[in-house]
């Protein structure tokens, strides 16, 4: 006769050490149960939920502790009603019981809910806004003021692309630009248009689509002809066919009067989001930019207000509105901003963007000589100051008398003169020399500190149009 031990679950004649030959063998605990039928045992399994005697009327939530207690429960009536009880019957009634009784965490969602609470109990009191406070009001009211001077660019050449996730992919040639006046001039950065401008398109051409927004907040899609534009500032001029009603020109400040410390407002469209403001602080003053054209751009104003791709070409403010620089650039290692951006402060603005407008390209005041690459200069022991290569025969420079680099008899390096100041500015390189040039006019008289071998000397020269 086979029997059952609650206690170790054998089926075997030997159960709990002890060898049973029948039924009068059985020690005297309830650890064995008789035989049960399997129409019975899995009857009994069913009504076990019912039955008051063996399992009490359990809550809406069973905790695991209860699914455990009843389990005991289910077996211990299976030993009570079989002295015999196969391993089937046995495991059979104990799935039965678990998908009867499921765990707690299926009935979780019930437990929680209480019919006797209304909805106006637990509703919060929701609070009127109310006024803002005066430093929120002035800013909100500049974005408002200042967000319809604000366009949006895209260079026709790049095209948004479907990736596999259904999003809209932002080219890189997509960014921002200010309406510079009633004539439908617009000012962009070089690089939000850079692939259109890879083409040597001519003034006049079509290079960008230009959304404007218009005063319903529509965005309202104009073709963008290139006006001029200048690599080297990183800037361009754009001109729309726009009705003076759609135009909201704006308003230009002093980047020359800029303190670190002071507030300042960017307005953009980055990532593609349109008219999109961030506030931070001026962070530095005269930085040296790199732009994403390959140059170096002096006087950039650092800022924290986060600027990311899609601001370039965009404004940034002042606290009384007034532009005061065009975004360009940030130092990131991620793409994004990290709390560190620049712009091309309002007077180089100014200064380009007229020139491109009247002429269609930036005239430079210059010497028109060739000046050694840094690289050149220090492998000719030249460590400061600008060292002239070649001196046009024609040139004011050559009437001024400079000297050019030259080889000796012997085959020899014969070192031409090195700038080492305009007039009271120091020049340490080649760069520091097209800085000091930027802020003179065609037409300029200069003087310049030369070094002549173990000389020091003066020359004055007439700045002419840098070719």
């Amino acid at each position: 006769m086979l029997l059952a031990c609650n206690r170790c679950w054998s089926l075997r004649k030997n159960c709990c050490g002890i060898i049973i030959n029948n039924i009068n063998d059985v020690p005297r605990h309830d650890n064995y149960s008789l035989f049960l039928g399997r129409r019975k045992l899995l009857s009994s399994s069913i009504s076990l939920s019912s039955d008051d005697d063996v399992v009490s009327s359990y809550p809406i939530s069973i905790s695991r502790r209860s699914v455990t207690s009843g389990t005991k429960n289910l077996l211990q009536v299976i030993c009570k009603c079989s002295p015999t009880a196969t391993r089937r019957m046995l495991l059979a009634s104990f799935f039965l019981f678990l998908g009867y009784h499921p765990p707690s965490r299926y009935l979780s969602a019930q437990a929680l809910g209480d019919p006797s609470v209304t909805i106006e109990q637990v509703t919060p009191p929701v609070l009127t806004s109310g006024a803002l406070f005066p430093v929120e009001e002035r800013i909100v009211q500049l974005f408002e003021k200042n967000t319809y001077s604000v366009v949006n660019i895209f260079d026709v050449t790049l095209r948004p692309q479907l990736n596999v996730t259904g999003m809209v992919e932002i080219p890189e040639g997509n960014g921002s630009g200010v309406v510079w006046d009633e004539q439908g001039h617009i000012v962009t950065n070089y690089h939000v248009i850079g692939n259109a401008l890879s083409r040597n398109p001519s003034p006049g051409q079509v290079v960008a689509r230009v959304n404007i927004l218009a005063s319903e907040g529509l965005q309202k899609n104009f073709e963008g002809k290139l006006v001029g534009a200048d690599r080297a500032k990183d800037l361009a001029v754009l001109k729309v066919e726009a009705s003076e009603d759609l135009l909201k020109p704006i308003k230009v400040g002093q980047s020359s009067s800029l303190r670190v410390g002071q507030q300042c407002l960017a307005i953009g469209n980055p990532f593609g989001f349109d008219h999109t403001l961030t506030v931070g602080v001026i962070s530095g003053l005269n930085r040296d930019i790199s732009s994403q054209t390959g140059v170096t751009i002096g006087g950039g104003i650092q800022t924290d207000a986060a600027i990311n791709p899609g601001n370039s070409g965009g404004p940034l403010l002042d606290s009384k509105g007034n532009l005061i620089g065009i975004n360009t650039a940030i130092f990131t290692r991620t793409g994004t901003s990290a709390g560190v951006g620049f712009a091309i402060p309002s007077s180089t603005v100014l200064k380009i963007a007229l020139q491109l407008i009247q002429f269609s390209k930036v005239v430079r005041a210059g010497l028109n000589v060739d000046i050694a690459p840094d690289l050149i200069a220090n492998q000719l022991n030249v460590r400061n100051g600008a060292l002239i290569l070649q001196v046009p025969g024609n040139s004011l420079a050559a009437k001024a008398g400079l000297v050019p680099t030259t080889r000796g008899f012997a085959g020899n390096i014969v070192l031409g003169d090195v700038i080492v100041g305009v007039d009271n500015k120091t020049v340490k390189n080649k760069a520091g020399l097209d800085k000091v040039l930027d802020d003179y006019n065609v037409g300029d008289r200069v003087l310049l500190i030369i070094q002549r071998g173990s000389e020091d000397l003066e020359v004055p020269i007439i700045l002419e149009e840098k070719s």
